[in-house]
């Protein structure tokens, strides 16, 4: 299925959970935020939230750092 991802298409699996998602992107879910189609998805939702064809997401990936 096709979704859209920070603006690019891209093609998954599906079905495809969210927390899925976030987990063959490789990064670590405490560090990332999802908006999907203007929606924030709080963290404990994630594995409930199934993706579907068309689905627009924002996925952000904090990195700490500074003084």
């Amino acid at each position: 299925m096709k979704i859209v991802m920070n603006g690019e298409e891209r093609e998954v699996s599906s079905p495809l959970s969210l927390s899925a998602l976030v987990e063959q992107l490789g990064m670590k879910p405490d560090r990332v935020a999802v908006e999907l189609n203007r929606n924030i998805v709080p963290r404990g939702q994630w594995a409930a939230t199934a993706l579907s064809e068309g689905d627009r997401l924002e996925v952000v990936h904090f990195v700490g750092g500074g003084w």
